[in-house]
């Protein structure tokens, strides 16, 4: 059955998304597997962390005493859950590997997003 929200996306060819728009999940897609039992699991497909290649850097950052990833991206990207764009353009899995007193952090514009030429 459908609800109407997901008939209006279908319609507009979209797909309703279960992470808002601030998520590193945004647009992953969902795959399901039958168990033996006839069970139905609907899990997330993986989501590869993208080569630092695919950002354009805007400035750079040396990480100091006590900043944490969630700060410096509120700082630098207005919104502390976009900590993963930090994590991604800098090619780390986890915040922890980035909160080192003195890494250089790439601040970057979202992937795919062109930087200026000759910058």
């Amino acid at each position: 059955m459908t609800t109407p929200a997901q008939a209006i996306f279908q319609f507009a060819g979209l797909r309703a998304s279960l992470f808002p728009p601030n998520s590193r999940y945004q647009g992953i897609a969902t795959g399901s597997l039958v168990t033996p039992s006839g069970q139905i699991v609907t899990y997330l497909r993986r989501r590869f962390v993208p080569g630092a290649d695919l950002f354009a850097v805007i400035q750079q950052h040396s990480v100091a005493q006590g900043e944490r990833l969630d700060t410096l991206a509120a700082a630098f990207l207005g919104d502390p859950e976009l900590f993963w764009r930090l994590c991604d353009a800098n090619g780390a899995m986890r915040p922890e590997e980035l909160e080192v007193l003195g890494r250089v952090l790439s601040i970057t514009l979202p992937q795919g997003i062109p930087g200026p030429q000759n910058a």
